[in-house]
């Protein structure tokens, strides 16, 4: 059985190889005459053609957005989890719980709330004489999850006493008897206080599993979001509260549950298809690679396992898409007069406006921008050079000084005052009222400090992890970083991982050396700017020595993908067979996904299947 992984390796690095190799091929034909003149538009300094949506465009692009919004949403997580919550205010608060006679308890099931510490869980059978019996920690990675506790004594009891050494919040509280079957608390004697955990017995799961549960960075995200909603000073602080602020609208119209805190994060996975769509559409022209493009990033294994947690990085990769579509139309905006108007500048702003929301969101939106800076940096030199060689210098000039100048309004100072503005979660926790303390010293301060905190954290992290990696292991899909895992009965398994499709990750990564080169041969605007666009995001983690994982190359997916479409309509260009190719390769990296869904996904199987999937044995971990 162990050859197989070994096998499908192979077969899969062998089928890229081939793609390359017809590619290759197809380079040395002439174009159609028909088609020459689009091979010629690209071949110069910067692009120069913006391709229109069409009415035709409308079905795949619905298709594509339905068909994968129905299979991320199946299965993301309970609806349902305890609302209420008994709040042990300070050290030293505790509940009595009184039982009809004398019962032997097993063991007990809770769900945690915020704050951390201990509970110290004490046995009586008269109510005055109290044995501790085993303490409950609440640790930081403990939020929002349910847990178990089993007692070894075996003694039987009246009264349960449980007694905190911290503000702690608990939601829900189920007792066992010693069938191990959940014992009714309508048998149970206790004050008003203790109501809230015992109103949702009807939530208690089987056991705790990534359905019911937070899990991997949700516990520091979802924590921050609702303490965001609950007015409280957040326990993390390590990434701008942009990204936090959204997962917290989620919980706010679905509640307090997994479905609720990780709806926005689907919900932005599938917005993606629209603008990726759009963006390919824009470039290339063509319905069938635009809808091929899409369909191979919808289904990419790191788009899906990634947007189907609640954690940041989402909306950093919505946003730079966005930002990155918007300097494309920028570029290619028509410019046949001297004093453009508003249609030439407003993808600019638009363009600076998702700058600052990603970097609201997390720092690494800031690699992004320095991208789109290059890129700015290029188009402008290459369109004054035309000005002053037509003998426009004037005209250049003035059209310099005005980009410049809206440049610093798009890029820097608005996105300044949306940075400043998303801190109001923490103007509020610390007693301050909007609008007001947007002008007061203290919340500035507040926003200083937290830079200067966030930037200490980043650069003194040393911590260590099992299933960290590094940039030269993400571009072959080296180490995936496994998210969950847990045993089952008859040799199964349940287990998720974060990853690249291996053909895209593979494929794009030829694909992007493709674009490196004719970049540099043919002065290929398109291939350069998707080449920059995927170097803002990848040098820079090359200087970080930090714990990294594989899923900061998630942005990187972006331009993997257009790379992958450039030579998708290099096919085309050239092969009155293109679509049979094209067509091939998506099929292929759809099922792949198909083929990996168990291990995307969590769902039971047995481990001689995911075994199968294992191709880099030691590596892939799931």
């Amino acid at each position: 059985m162990k050859i197989l992984p070994i096998f499908f390796l192979v077969l899969a690095i062998a089928l890229v190889l081939l793609f390359f190799e017809m590619y290759v091929i197809l380079l040395r034909r002439k174009a159609p005459a028909a088609n020459l003149a689009e091979c010629e538009t690209a071949r110069l300094s910067y692009p120069r053609r913006r391709y229109p949506m069409q009415r035709r465009d409308l079905l795949p692009l619905i298709l594509i957005t339905v068909i994968y919004a129905v299979t991320a949403f199946w299965g993301l997580g309970n609806k349902q989890s305890p609302q209420s919550f008994c709040s042990f205010s300070e050290r030293g608060r505790y509940v009595i719980i009184e039982m009809p006679s004398e019962t032997l308890v097993t063991r007990i099931s809770y769900f945690t709330g915020l704050h951390t510490g201990n509970y110290f869980v004490q046995f009586s059978l008269d109510g005055e004489n109290y044995t501790d019996e085993l303490t409950l920690e609440q640790k930081y990675s403990d939020i929002f999850k349910w847990r178990e506790a089993t007692f070894s004594s075996g003694k039987g009891t009246k009264y349960i006493r449980i007694i905190s050494d911290a503000k702690l919040d608990m939601g829900e509280l189920c007792i066992y008897d010693w069938a191990g079957d959940p014992i009714s608390p309508g048998n149970f004697f206790f004050d008003e206080g203790c109501a809230p955990l015992f109103d949702e017995q009807k939530l208690v799961p089987e056991s705790e599993s990534y359905l019911n549960s937070a899990y991997f960075d949700e516990i520091y995200h979802v924590r921050t979001a609702y303490e965001h909603i609950e007015g409280v000073k957040p326990y993390e602080t390590s990434h701008p509260p942009l990204g936090k602020i959204i997962i917290g609208l989620g919980i706010r119209a679905f509640g307090l549950s997994p479905f609720g805190w990780r709806f926005m994060g689907v919900l932005f996975g599938i917005l993606m298809l629209p603008a990726l769509y759009v963006f390919i559409k824009n470039l290339f022209g063509s319905t069938a690679i635009a809808a091929c493009g899409t369909g191979i990033f919808a289904f990419d294994f790191m788009h899906f396992v990634q947007t189907r947690i609640a954690t940041i990085d989402t909306y950093g990769v919505f946003f730079t898409i966005l930002m990155y579509l918007f300097m494309y139309r920028f570029i290619t905006a028509p410019r046949d007069e001297f004093a453009p108007g508003w249609k030439s500048w407003l993808p600019l702003l638009l363009s600076g406006i998702c700058f600052g929301l990603g970097a609201a969101s997390k720092w690494t939106c800031i690699y992004a921008g320095a991208g789109l800076a290059l890129i700015w940096l290029l188009f402008r030199i290459f369109r004054g050079r035309e000005l002053v060689k037509a003998g426009h210098l004037r005209e250049h000039k003035r059209e310099l000084i005005t980009n410049i100048f809206q440049c610093l309004l798009f890029f820097v100072a608005i996105p300044l005052v949306i940075y400043y503005l998303s801190y109001t979660p923490y103007g509020i926790a610390n007693g301050m009222s909007a609008p007001e303390m947007y002008f007061d010293g203290d919340y500035a301060q507040l926003v200083v400090n937290n830079q200067l905190s966030m930037f200490r954290y980043h650069s003194g992290v040393d911590a260590t992890h099992p299933y960290s990696s590094r940039w030269y292991q993400w571009i072959v899909d080296g180490r995936p970083i496994l998210y969950y895992l847990r045993s089952l009965p008859e040799n199964q398994k349940s287990s998720f991982a974060a990853f690249l499709n291996p053909l895209v990750c593979w494929g794009g990564l030829a694909a992007m050396l493709v674009m490196a080169w004719r970049s540099y041969k043919y002065h290929d605007g398109k291939a350069l700017f998707i080449f920059i666009g995927y170097l803002a995001q990848l040098v820079p983690w090359m200087f970080i020595s930090r714990i990294t994982f594989e899923y900061h190359y998630f942005p990187c997916l972006i331009f993997l993908v257009l790379a992958i479409c450039h030579m998708f309509n290099s096919f085309r260009l050239r092969s009155p067979h293109w679509k049979r190719i094209v067509f091939t390769a998506t099929g292929l990296c759809i099922a792949l996904f198909v083929v990996f869904y168990p291990v995307l996904t969590g769902i039971p199987i047995s481990r001689s299947y995911t075994d199968l999937l294992a191709w880099i044995p030691g590596a892939w971990p799931f």
